[in-house]
């Protein structure tokens, strides 16, 4: 029988990055493309980022798994008491199965079903809210929600406006049933989309539209990730914007109250731009872009670890999850944090 409404906090978070670690000087030294470091940095704010080497096993799966394992190891739990592991990624190892499937298998989650979720750099978000839902139903007591990509893997390297963006990573949280007395909450979720932006901020192939055939006979090296980089831009400033706005204000609650925000790492324009329309001091904000770029997926739990690792926040601070991506999606989550072990 389904038990009544219950809290859901998150109660550990983990990171898993690849070590190969890709400096700026990798596209035009190794690839040949026209830029350079100071380009790539006074446009994106990234210095570095992480890939997998597909040519040693490791994948997007292998990653996510990773992250999940140290996260269980962390809580101090058995693989075998999880309930559910949800997977948020766009660059999944196969078709199909979803990749949350094969994470589910290596680190022995025997009693948990797994699906992935398509959101692209929202993607953990609508991971959180859906794990956090099962939670708070009753039904479930711990789930995995997890944000990882190998952006590496299907990005064009031939274009240098797209290819310098993104890295690779995995962050993994436990997503609990909790007492009245535990100090951590997820408070609130509030999410949207726009599908009329899709054109935007796209990916070919993967699906029925462009198939493989006579006019793709190297399908998928035909698939690209496309984006519209001046509107996407200021939809993002302006959506994320507004979310927190509305987060805010809906929960009554000013910037003075937040103790962290942890935006969607896009681009270090975007993040200064927020900052300035919200008139928010950038000490109060992480950023990790230039060390991991854009992990799509990966980014809100991904600078969450980090975030715990540096000291920035503590058990029973707020902290605000702002992101926007591909769909076009975009969302904000306020937590109290429940001091997730180190």
């Amino acid at each position: 029988m389904i038990q009544s409404i219950q809290a859901a906090a998150i109660t550990s978070c983990a990171n898993s990055f690849p070590e190969e670690i890709r400096p700026n000087s990798y596209f035009y030294e190794q690839l040949g493309l026209e830029t350079n470091d100071e380009w790539i940095r006074s446009r994106t704010g990234v210095q570095e980022r992480r890939a997998v080497r597909a040519e040693q096993g490791e994948t997007c799966g292998t990653i996510s798994a990773e992250a999940a394992r140290r996260c269980i190891e962390l809580r101090g739990i058995d693989p075998e008491e999880i309930d559910a592991v949800i997977l948020a990624t766009i660059s999944g190892d196969l078709g199909f199965p979803a990749t949350a499937c094969l994470v589910q298998d290596i680190i022995g989650a025997k009693n948990a079903f797994a699906f992935d979720i398509s959101g692209a750099c929202t993607g953990y978000l609508y991971t959180l809210a859906t794990a956090a839902a099962m939670v708070e139903c009753g039904r479930f007591r711990k789930v995995l929600a997890i944000g990882a990509e190998a952006m590496s893997a299907i990005l064009d390297y031939n274009e240098r406006t797209t290819s310098i963006l993104f890295g690779d990573g995995a962050g993994a949280t436990l997503i609990e049933a909790v007492p009245d007395s535990h100090p951590g909450r997820i408070l609130d979720i509030q999410m949207g989309t726009d599908g009329s932006g899709a054109k935007h901020l796209y990916r070919t192939g993967g699906g029925s539209l462009h198939l493989p055939g006579a006019d793709h006979p190297d399908f998928p090296k035909t698939a690209k990730v496309y984006q519209n980089g001046r509107v996407v831009y200021r939809l993002a400033v302006q959506r994320m914007s507004q979310v927190i706005e509305q987060m805010l204000e809906r929960n009554r609650l000013t910037l003075d109250d937040i103790g962290l925000i942890v935006p969607h790492q896009a681009n270090i324009r975007i993040i200064d731009a927020v900052c300035e329309r919200l008139s928010v001091s950038k000490e109060k904000v992480a950023i990790y872009v230039d060390r991991f770029a854009n992990t799509t997926a990966a980014t809100l739990p991904t600078s969450m670890r980090l975030a715990v690792d540096e000291g920035r926040v503590a058990e029973g601070d707020l902290v605000l999850l702002a992101t926007f991506g591909a769909g076009l999606t975009w969302g904000a989550g306020l937590l109290r944090w429940a001091g997730a072990p180190k």
